[in-house]
This record gives C-alpha cells, sequence and structure tokens, in this order.
C-alpha cells in the first residue's frame, strides 16, 4: 500500500505498511481499486452524456462511492468489495447500452481486479513526474471531497448534472480511457475547477440543509448530561440524525451529539426535539479516550470513525461509514440502536454543563452583517479572524488554541469545522452586542463563509483580500483539500495553513501556491498575530 492523503500520514511522506488512520494494507489497495474501477466507470458515462444517455441513479452511487475511499470512513473489506462489485456491473451495463463491450468488461470481479496493473496501488501510479503528480492527487484528493458534499445533498434532493459531470470528468482525467494530454498546466486548470465545482456542491448541501432544517439561528447547547438512557450521534448526516430522533421519540432516550454533529442544535426542525439533549466530547481523534466512559449507544452517520476497540458492542454505523464487526442501519432503521441503548445503564443523575452557542449560520451572519460594518466604521472592529478547518492529533495543533485565546479584543473569531474544538468552550467576551467567537457550523459551511466575505466586501465595496479578514486553517482530510481548492478558485490570498502542509504537494507546485496565492505555513501565534495586524 501508498497512501498519503491525509495530514497525519506516516513520516511526512507516506503510510506504506498500515494507515495512520487505522486502515490495514487490504483495505487501502481494495479503495485504491475501486478508485481504479471508477475511473473506468466515469470514461463511460462521460461517452454516454455524450449521446444523451443520463443516469443519476449512477450519478449518485459514484458520489457514495468514491466518499468511502475518504481517510475515516470505510474500513469494513466486504462493503468495500460490493462497492468495487456494483462498479464492474454499472460499467458492464452502460457499455452494453453503448456497445461498447471491450475485453476488460467481459471479466469477473476477480479476474478483473487480478489484471489492473501494479502502479494502480503503488506510489508511481500518478505520474513519474513530481510536479504533474502533484497535481493530479490535487485533483483526484480534491474531487474525494466533493463526492462527500455531492452525496450528502444527493440524500437531501439536491443535485445538479453538471456537478456529476464534473466528477466524471476529473475520475476520468490521466486514465487509460483519457484521450486529453495535459501538461502541468492543464492538471492544476482541472484542479482549479475542482474548487469551483466544490462551491457548488456544497452550495447544494447549504440548500438542501436549509430547506429541509430550516435556517440555523444562534442556539445555546449544553455540555452537560442529562439523567436518564442515552445515544451519541457522530459524523455530519443530518437527515441520520433526523431520523434517530423521530424513531425516539417517546422511548426516554436522550441523544447526544457529537464532533461534526454539535451544528445540529442550531437548526429549528431539529432542536424542536425536546430529547435532542447537548453536546457529549470534543473531537473525532478523541473518542477513544472519550466513548467509553459514554453510558449508551453510538451511531456514526459518516466519516470520522476510529477503531472502537473495547466498547466495539455498542458503535453501530449508518451511510458510507463502516468498521468490520459493527452493526450497519440501513435504510435509517435505527432499532438496533435503540434496543442497544436500552440495555444500557445511560447516566445515573443530571450533570450541569457549561453552555456554549452554535448556530451563525449564513443567514444569522447576514443578519448581523450592518452591525459588523457599524463596528468597523467606528473603529470598534479592528480585524475578523476565520480560524477552522479539520482536527487532527499530530502535536503542533495546539497552535490554534493559543492563536484564538490570543486575539485582541477588538477582534472577532469565525470558525466552523472540527477545528474549532481546540477552542470552542472558551469564553471570548463580547463586541458590542455579538460574541466574539461565533461558530458557522460543520466544514461544508465554508460556503457560508464565503458568501458572507462576498456580502461584506460588496458592502464596503472593495475585493474580499481587502478585507479585515484572515483565514489560519487547519486539514486534515479530503474534504479540507476541496476547500482550499475552492478558496484558490476564488482568488482569496494569504491563507495560513498548518499544522503541516500537504505531503503531496511537490516543492515546485509549493513555489507556485506561495507566489500566486501567498499561502503560507503557520509560524507562532505570536508571529502571526504580529503580521495579520501589523
Amino acid at each position: 500500500m501508498f497512501c498519503n492523503q491525509c495530514e497525519q500520514t506516516a513520516k511526512g511522506t507516506g503510510c506504506a505498511t498500515v494507515g495512520v488512520c487505522g486502515k490495514n494494507a487490504d483495505v487501502a489497495i481494495i479503495q485504491d481499486q475501486l478508485v481504479y474501477l471508477l475511473r473506468r466507470l466515469a470514461s463511460l458515462v462521460l461517452k454516454a452524456r455524450a449521446v444523451g444517455i443520463a443516469d443519476t441513479d449512477t450519478d449518485d452511487f459514484m458520489a457514495e462511492a468514491l466518499f468511502s475511499t475518504l481517510t475515516n470512513v470505510n474500513f469494513d473489506p466486504q462493503a468495500l468489495r460490493r462497492m468495487q462489485a456494483e462498479t464492474l456491473e454499472r460499467a458492464k451495463a452502460l457499455a452494453a447500452r453503448l456497445g461498447d463491450q471491450t475485453d476488460d468488461l467481459s471479466l469477473s470481479l476477480e479476474d478483473c481486479l487480478a489484471r489492473l496493473p501494479e502502479s494502480v496501488v503503488g506510489i508511481d501510479r500518478f505520474s513519474t513526474d513530481k510536479d504533474v503528480a502533484s497535481a493530479m492527487q490535487l485533483l483526484l484528493f480534491g474531487l474525494k471531497g466533493v463526492a462527500a458534499y455531492a452525496d450528502h445533498a444527493a440524500r437531501l434532493g439536491q443535485r445538479d448534472p453538471e456537478l456529476s459531470a464534473f466528477v466524471c470528468k476529473g475520475l476520468a482525467a490521466g486514465s487509460p480511457w483519457d484521450e486529453e494530454s495535459r501538461d502541468l498546466g492543464g492538471w492544476l486548470d482541472l484542479a482549479l475547477e475542482c474548487g469551483r465545482a466544490n462551491l457548488r456542491a456544497m452550495e447544494l448541501l447549504e440548500k438542501g440543509n436549509t430547506e429541509t432544517f430550516g435556517d440555523p439561528a444562534p442556539t445555546p447547547v449544553s455540555l452537560g448530561q442529562r439523567k436518564g438512557k442515552a445515544i451519541l450521534v457522530s459524523g455530519h448526516d443530518l437527515l441520520d440524525l433526523q431520523a434517530l430522533l423521530e424513531q425516539t421519540e417517546g422511548t426516554g432516550i436522550n441523544v447526544y451529539t457529537h464532533g461534526e454533529m454539535l451544528p445540529a442544535h442550531g437548526y429549528p426542525r431539529l432542536k424542536a426535539f425536546g430529547h435532542l439533549a447537548g453536546h457529549y466530547g470534543t473531537a473525532w481523534q478523541n473518542q477513544q479516550k472519550e466513548l467509553p466512559d459514554f453510558p449508551g449507544a453510538v451511531l456514526f452517520t459518516t466519516n470520522c470513525i476510529q477503531n472502537p476497540r473495547s466498547y466495539g458492542d455498542r458503535v453501530f454505523t449508518s451511510g458510507n461509514v463502516g468498521w468490520p464487526g459493527c452493526t450497519h442501519c440501513a435504510g435509517r432503521d435505527f432499532a438496533p440502536v435503540i434496543a442497544r441503548a436500552l440495555e444500557l445503564p445511560g447516566f445515573a443523575e443530571d450533570r450541569p454543563g457549561k453552555e456554549i452557542l452554535t448556530g451563525f449560520g449564513r443567514r444569522a451572519m447576514l443578519d448581523a452583517a450592518p452591525k459588523v460594518l457599524e463596528a468597523v466604521a467606528q473603529g470598534k472592529l479592528r480585524h475578523i479572524f476565520l480560524v477552522g478547518g479539520c482536527d487532527g492529533a499530530r502535536p503542533g495543533r495546539n497552535y490554534y488554541t493559543e492563536f484564538v485565546e490570543k486575539t485582541p479584543q477588538d477582534t472577532l473569531v469565525l470558525t466552523l469545522a472540527c477545528g474549532k474544538f481546540r477552542f470552542f468552550d472558551k469564553d471570548l467576551g463580547r463586541l458590542g452586542d455579538l460574541p466574539r467567537l461565533l461558530d458557522m457550523g460543520q466544514c461544508n459551511d465554508a460556503y457560508a463563509a464565503v458568501r458572507t466575505a462576498q456580502a461584506l466586501a460588496e458592502a464596503l465595496k472593495c475585493g474580499v483580500n481587502d478585507l479585515p479578514l484572515s483565514l489560519v486553517l487547519s486539514w486534515y482530510e479530503q474534504k479540507a483539500v476541496s476547500i482550499l481548492l475552492t478558496l484558490l478558485a476564488l482568488g482569496i490570498r494569504d491563507i495560513r495553513l498548518g499544522p503541516s502542509l500537504p505531503a503531496f504537494v511537490s516543492p515546485n507546485i509549493l513555489n507556485l501556491l506561495v507566489e500566486k496565492w501567498g499561502i503560507r505555513p503557520i509560524s507562532t501565534p505570536d508571529e502571526d498575530l504580529a503580521a495579520i495586524l501589523k
């Protein structure tokens, strides 16, 4: 195996024996093979589209399958093998419709996999040119992030055929079935096109979330516990949470959010459930320390699962996420989760906890914009920091805690994604009527942050890069890559990125990012704050 798609990749180069995430070599190879098969299917989908044949179900499947190869999503080899088989069968069926019967589509899955080139799972599977390979990896990992958001949006009924077409275009690029030749500039252009596609995917997901659950509003969330039976819900899928809340009404079970489910408390149609009790724990990488003490059942709805070790008998999965030995709940039937929660003791007593605020979505931020503009005009607001992104376990991430704690009192801190758990419970005080720390939501709510920044720039009659706004981001997995590509495609400059730069970015590509967009690695909180506020 060789995998360098996440920030924690071994020795800063790549995992070659077992993934730092916990996946073994067999799972890594199956995922690489699945991507190869998806490239084959993508090439056929593009040919079909060219003659007027479109299949929404296949579009949805491809996003779901590609999503399953993200870091910390699916560790179940049997589930991944089923996706391989379905990918090949869909390719065969589509080829038959096109009259395009080739040797590789006449084989069984086992024979097809046996004939795959060794480079499918090797370090040289992209290109022998290090810079071209770097750009190709930027594209592939960005596509995985796009697929995640597109999959979530499709589950909420939001689709765009052009978005699906780009996913196929990106997957097919550089495959044996791609007839186009690209130089380094061509690959970088395609990566930026991926960033624009990701903006569309996040737009669709926001539309799906707000139309289904209402516009988020600032909401206090308890970090304490209620006496009684309990279920903990982690991941990102708000539809799964809604279904669980509906199925647990009247059972006496309290439901708690974990990780990136925290923003769910801001949505009107979710917080209306009285047994949505609060939030438990911190970021995903702490689950092996925190979840053994949770006295109820645990449901993982998307990525960010780790080996449940001693508590696997009360861990359940749904959607794309999977772990060998854990019960998977298909079709949003959470009866097994509920039954297990009723068997477990739950919390023996009420434990009051601190309250935090979430729910500063796009509508709430636009409503607050006049106050922000007034504070800027009056000299009361000097700067706005967007500090967020993916959290992780690598040393050095305390930088983000220290940075936020040291921001001056005449500044605001916007945050989103799980990076906020480095400081989400800090009391930064207020700036006028606004709390200084504003939680905008999940990682996909980067769309709301972009649109808010654009609205402020329009009101001030300047460009986004001219705003008193700085982005200080952490990255871990491929959704962060897709968001970074979105920011670059929008021309946003001077982003600080950490805690380490991607291993798959070559020195020459890094120099390009620095020269064209001013991307720089984080240094120390004091040095970066001084440079930003000078």
